[in-house]
């Protein structure tokens, strides 16, 4: 088939490679026919039901190279799910008593789209597989393939998703600045809270970063002390654990050094975190997708006041590099992967094969269209995996 209209969307929470993405699919389509029309929507699955969207002429597609060493999204992002047709009336996306799924086809349609590339996490991935779904039962041309972004790394069953091995990279250099803090006062805790609302991936692959620097640092008697640096405590949703057990766990460090590191992932503990506050009286609120605002839960800043009644801290520090390490560009790792996923899109779109492409688990981890039926978010890590032991066994 020629596409003679593409379009493309970003969507959920930002992730490192979404420009990168987007430039990438632009220069696939431009190397198969310069003829194809690419159109982009702003802010997502919000663009489409709005209408809001650009054309990549002539200028855009010289200067596509840009995008590649830029965070963030050219094209803007949203939370919006299609089925949720009270949230989108409420925000004023779709008039009262409207079907999304029905704006949206119908906005496909005028714009003449017959390949649409929505790129972002499980939940997008759901919302694409509704859409192409809706489509194919009112007889609409729509072939849906969707790329994988979370910096969560958490969707069955892809292996690695685009954006993960960027968000650690730089969420270890943003650990390098902020574990000085040990340093500000005596007795200090520093937690360093990482996203991940189900799974624990980017904190360890974060931590394991961290400590590969670490390691590295050179040993200056009463001046400097690589464990003062270290981590020495990893908390992550897939384990449970108590402040108690925290203490008790970081006991022999505090006592040498009187100062202890700690690396959390943002949903470790948080529906107990968030029993405890709603039990005080606090609303937590949930997003259009039903999930429980973690920024409201707010596990690091719990454990840090538990700690400091457990441990007599006279400092405690919590510092969340989530939003710097998911909003910078693309690192080489990522940069490799959205090629071959982009090189694979192309050919799923040319075939009229709906699905989202990425490494596949369950084909020796190989490159390829995965059903949509297939795909689900929430993947957790898998704790007794080798490279995670090795991770737990360096922090002391």
């Amino acid at each position: 088939m020629t596409a003679t209209t593409v379009g493309l969307l970003t969507s959920g929470g930002l992730a490192p490679g979404l420009s990168s993405t987007v430039a990438s699919l632009v220069e696939h389509w431009m190397l198969h026919d310069p003829e194809t029309q690419v159109l982009g929507y702003r802010f997502g699955y919000s663009g489409l039901l709005r209408g809001d969207s650009l054309w990549f002429g002539p200028e855009i597609r010289r200067h596509l190279e840009l995008l590649h060493d830029l965070g963030g999204s050219p094209l803007g992002s949203s939370r919006v799910k299609l089925t949720n047709a009270e949230d989108c009336a409420r925000r004023r996306l779709i008039p009262l008593d409207a079907d999304p799924l029905d704006i949206a086809a119908q906005q496909l349609a005028r714009d003449g789209v017959t390949v649409l590339h929505p790129v972002g996490g499980d939940d997008t991935a759901a919302n694409a597989k509704q859409l192409a779904d809706h489509c194919h039962s009112i007889g609409q041309e729509l072939t849906v393939v969707a790329l994988p972004k979370t910096i969560d790394n958490d969707i069955t069953p892809i292996t690695q998703s685009i954006g993960s091995a960027s968000a650690a990279e730089a969420g270890a250099r943003f650990a390098r600045n902020v574990m000085a803090e040990h340093s500000s006062s005596p007795k200090t805790i520093v937690i360093h809270e990482v996203m991940g609302r189900d799974s624990g991936w980017l904190t360890v692959r974060t931590a394991s970063e961290h400590l590969d620097w670490v390691e590295q640092l050179t040993r200056l008697p009463e001046l400097i002390e690589p464990r003062k640096w270290g981590i020495h405590a990893v908390l992550v949703p897939e384990i449970a654990f108590t402040s108690n057990s925290v203490a008790a766990q970081l006991e022999s460090t505090w006592n040498r050094q009187e100062s202890a590191n700690i690396f959390i992932s943002e949903g470790a503990g948080a529906a107990m975190v968030r029993r405890e506050r709603q039990n005080a009286g606090q609303r937590i609120g949930t997003d259009a997708f039903g999930h429980p605002k973690l920024d409201q839960v707010r596990v690091g800043e719990w454990l840090a006041d538990e700690l400091a009644l457990l441990l007599d801290a006279e400092r405690t520090l919590v510092v969340k590099s989530g939003y710097f390490a998911r909003s910078g560009p693309a690192n080489a790792e990522d940069r490799a992967l959205i090629n071959r996923c982009a090189t694979t899109a192309l050919v799923a779109a040319l075939d009229e094969t709906s699905g989202i492409v990425g490494q596949d688990s369950d084909q020796e981890d190989t490159i390829g269209v995965i059903e949509f039926e297939r795909v689900h978010g929430g993947r957790r890590l898998a704790t007794n995996s080798a490279w995670v032991q090795d991770l737990l066994a360096r922090v002391s």
